[in-house]
């Protein structure tokens, strides 16, 4: 017993429209964290201070690692953020804010330009 839906050509395009507007968010995301991983051998020395490389690539594993470990605090708040004002706005939130995290390392000062006003 096969029960089969048909959709409206309205409907269906709604539905796909849907499905690529929540794919993009996903697209965004998981880009952003290629490209932190791909970069990491460049952040390292530029932002972590260390006569060892392998400490360097340490360090910025670890804010790879909090990005992964954040993801979960950030799906519920997000979830909420969903249910009070719309998917789209919540959508719209997070990508903005992976953007500007993005930025803000493009514009970042490199530990050597910072010089003096670096902690020890």
């Amino acid at each position: 017993m096969t029960t089969e839906t048909h959709y409206t050509g309205e409907e269906r395009r709604k539905r796909i429209f849907a499905i690529v507007g929540a794919s993009s968010g996903n697209l965004v995301e998981w880009f952003d964290f290629y490209v932190y991983a791909f970069c990491a051998i460049y952040f390292a020395p530029a932002f972590f201070p260390s006569d060892d490389p392998t400490v360097q690539l340490l360090n910025t594993a670890g804010v790879f690692a909090a990005g992964f470990l954040m993801r979960p605090i950030g799906g519920w708040l997000f979830g909420r953020v969903a249910d009070k004002h719309g998917r789209k706005n919540s959508m719209m939130i997070s990508v903005m804010m992976m953007c500007a995290g993005s930025l803000v390392i493009a514009f970042l000062p490199t530990y050597a330009s910072i010089g003096a006003w670096a902690p020890a």
